[in-house]
């Protein structure tokens, strides 16, 4: 079964990618990769750049609206996703629980649903 694994970041988290934290933030995602393929598990996915650089685009009565910045004013922006194919949804918890992002942020797993 393919699952996302949704990563929810807080601006912290966003910030640590290019401040002092920087060479932690990204071993620990490179161990985290590392482990997926050292496992069999196929994966891919991307990481985002920050939510100030967002453009949220909706329609209108015909009319594109276009709004810079990111759509939601939360604690936590989505900082990139994962699709890994594993058995079941324990093991896609197992793997969302290792995420470097569940120990500071979030990390929503959630079943692919089969495109046609």
């Amino acid at each position: 079964m393919k699952f996302a694994i949704i990563i929810l970041e807080s601006a912290s988290d966003f910030a640590s990618r290019q401040n002092e934290r920087a060479p932690a933030y990204w071993e620990a995602w490179k161990a985290y990769m590392a482990a997926l393929n050292e496992a069999g598990i196929p994966n891919g996915g991307a990481a985002l750049q920050a939510p100030e650089t967002a453009t949220v685009v909706r329609v209108a009565d015909g009319r594109r609206l276009v709004q810079d910045g990111p759509y939601a004013d939360t604690k936590e922006q989505l900082g990139g996703f994962l699709t890994i194919d594993v058995p079941d949804l324990d093991q896609a918890l197992h793997w969302a629980a290792l995420c470097p992002a569940a120990s500071s942020g979030a990390v929503e797993v959630r079943p692919v649903l089969p495109m046609m």
